[in-house]
């Protein structure tokens, strides 16, 4: 699959560099043509702008802080694309004021929410199991079926979990579990497994 990264952080280096390991066509872009050049090269993949990494892609992965992502979506026409959001409008383990929808300031995108529960460290795990169980990725929104494989090219294993109206859900899901892990708090232990 031919996948376009807009950014040169954290996220974008775990997900593009497990994605590129897989044998995916990865262009990473960034607002800094340097760094774009560098994390391409650290991890195989084709480094140019944001514009050129998202016309270049089935599929979009958002990548960028929150606070950037108006200015990024502004910049780069997204119609047509599948658009994988990974952003969180966490400030100190609560929902910031300045939520924006990826769904309406990118019309004509199919927009998926995925990858924001977990720390980027998991994101570098080959493959994330804990305790003998693959972690389970939730995925809102209108393109669960197209971003499902590369859930499972990680080793993970997709939940659809609605459309495009839980992406709320998931962000305030979100933002509660980074309060706890701020606070030292066991997140995962806050449900029981599904067998009890």
């Amino acid at each position: 699959m031919r996948i376009g990264i807009l950014g040169t952080g954290n996220m974008a280096d775990a997900l593009g560099g497990q994605w590129a390991r897989r044998g995916h066509d990865v262009t990473i872009g960034g607002r800094d043509p340097g760094r774009a050049a560098d994390l391409a090269q650290r991890i195989g993949a084709r480094a140019g702008t944001l514009a050129e990494a998202a016309g270049a892609a089935d599929v979009v992965l958002l990548a960028v802080p929150h606070a950037a992502l108006r200015s990024v979506l502004a910049a780069v026409p997204l119609q047509g694309r599948v658009v994988i959001d990974c952003t969180n409008p966490v400030e100190h383990g609560r929902l910031t004021d300045d939520r924006i929808s990826v769904a309406d300031a990118a019309p004509g995108a199919r927009v998926v929410k995925a990858f924001n529960l977990c720390h980027v460290d998991v994101w570098r795990m080959t493959p994330p199991v804990f305790g003998g169980r693959p972690l389970s990725v939730p995925l809102c929104g209108d393109a669960v079926d197209v971003v499902a494989p590369l859930v499972e090219d990680l080793g993970c294993r997709p939940v659809d979990a609605g459309g495009l109206d839980r992406i709320g859900l998931l962000e305030a899901t979100a933002a509660f579990m980074i309060g706890l892990w701020f606070a030292g708090e066991d997140a995962q232990a806050v449900l029981p497994p599904l067998p009890a």
